[in-house]
């Protein structure tokens, strides 16, 4: 067995998720993408591309020793890895439909992953009439976070024409994890742990109520509006805080409302890529961070986006923490209080490549469209949100609260944010 050490914070992350779940869920940590192809891309020159990016990055060839699940181990990167990219045929589908290329990657994304025997991520080349058009690529979340994704996807692309225009590999979570273990690193732990101690002292229990009939259930919804867009953008400007923030703002607003509470305890997602050496680190850096909304029911939206503001800022402050210590922290407290909701404002890469067009959402009304939930791994009710050039998306995943609650949270954060910037 290869020389092993310790996970970095974001790869513990995801096993403290992960490591209870049981056989018939052990796809849900998967994620999955059709990368299109340059017109005359050849089979060769897709794999050449792919075993470059693999061949960079250490997390794409790394194993896990996860025999004591209370000390999981990552093993030295191999040197070695299965580069196979089997063609996959496309059935012919109906013209201009998006969804062959997606649903086949779901297909690839659906198949566990051995953390012990594998790496964590497969791929297939979809052809149409014999020739490439998609890369589909599945990776396990332990492997690259939806940043790092879209990282390899820039780089495959690159490589596709030039394999050695990359430049020389960059560090890998092994690295990571001895920075994070370094006395600097450990007395921001320390800092990290007492922002938790600090809030859940602070915090009251709110929770937002279950809807009778839909306990045990799990419902997921998205809205995608070209509308919220100009209209979060407008209060941004205002308030002088981040877009993500007055999305933020709507949103607990809402769930304040339907709470019936002032205070609410949120989790935040911090990319923990804020610069330096770790920025583009293709793995797993994601972590929810608590945050103490108060006032969240106040009417005027620029000043709870400001309040909003500085208590992300906090919060991302101590995005890097030891979650098995945070455990520790919450058993030693039976009354700590769980978050009332969480909230992940997406940001990608700089020029990203661009998949397949998708339309604009109409100028009106916002569209609601249901899901079948991937993976209903993570927080009770957790708002996921991607602003594009032409429209803001959220996505709400809702446990025991049933449809009608959850079309309520989306469109009433969609009001919350129209009314905030109509002229006064």
């Amino acid at each position: 067995m290869s020389e092993a050490g310790p996970l970095s914070l974001g790869q513990l992350s995801v096993w403290h998720d992960i490591r209870d779940l049981p056989a018939p869920r052990w796809h849900e940590p998967n994620n999955a993408a059709a990368w299109p192809l340059p017109p005359g891309t050849t089979a060769r020159q897709a794999r050449t591309a792919l075993r470059a990016i693999v061949t960079r990055h250490p997390s794409l060839r790394t194993r896990y020793d996860v025999q004591d699940a209370g000390a999981p181990r990552q093993l030295a990167p191999d040197e070695d890895f299965d580069d196979q990219l089997p063609a996959v045929a496309a059935e012919e589908a109906p013209p201009g439909s998006p969804a062959d290329p997606d649903a086949r990657a779901a297909g690839l994304a659906a198949r566990p992953f051995d953390l012990r025997r594998d790496h964590g991520w497969r791929a297939g080349l979809l052809t149409r009439r014999g020739d490439p058009s998609h890369l589909l690529f599945a990776k396990h979340h332990i492997a690259a976070d939806a940043w790092a994704q879209e990282l390899l996807h820039r780089e495959f692309r690159r490589a596709l024409t030039d394999p050695g225009a990359l430049g020389p590999p960059p560090p890998g979570p092994a690295d990571l994890a001895t920075d994070q273990h370094t006395p600097t690193g450990l007395r921001r732990q320390a800092a990290a742990l007492g922002h938790w101690a600090h809030l859940l002292d602070r915090a009251p229990s709110v929770a937002l109520p279950r809807t009778p009939g839909a306990e045990g259930g799990t419902v997921q919804a998205t809205l995608r509006s070209a509308a919220a867009r100009p209209a979060a953008h407008a209060v941004a400007e205002r308030a002088r805080v981040s877009v993500s923030s007055v999305v933020l703002a709507a949103y607990v607003h809402t769930v304040a409302a339907r709470c019936d509470a002032d205070t609410l305890l949120v989790q935040l997602m911090s990319a923990n890529r804020f610069g330096g050496r770790w920025k583009d680190l293709v793995t797993s850096m994601n972590q929810w961070v608590p945050a103490l909304i108060e006032q969240a029911r106040r009417d005027d939206l620029v000043t709870l986006a400001d309040a909003v503001h500085w208590s992300a800022l906090a919060a991302v402050r101590h995005g890097m923490h030891d979650v098995t210590a945070v455990a520790a922290l919450r058993a030693s407290r039976p009354d700590a209080p769980e978050p009332t909701c969480a909230f992940n404002y997406v940001t990608l890469p700089g020029s990203s490549p661009l998949d397949a067009p998708v339309a604009p959402a109409p100028a009106g009304e916002p569209v609601l469209t249901w899901e079948e939930p991937f993976t209903t791994i993570g927080p009770r009710c957790y708002a996921r949100v991607l602003e594009s050039d032409r429209d803001l998306t959220v996505r709400l995943t809702a446990k025991d609260l049933g449809r009608d609650a959850c079309a309520d949270l989306l469109t009433g954060m969609h009001r919350t944010l129209l009314a905030a910037a109509a002229p006064h």
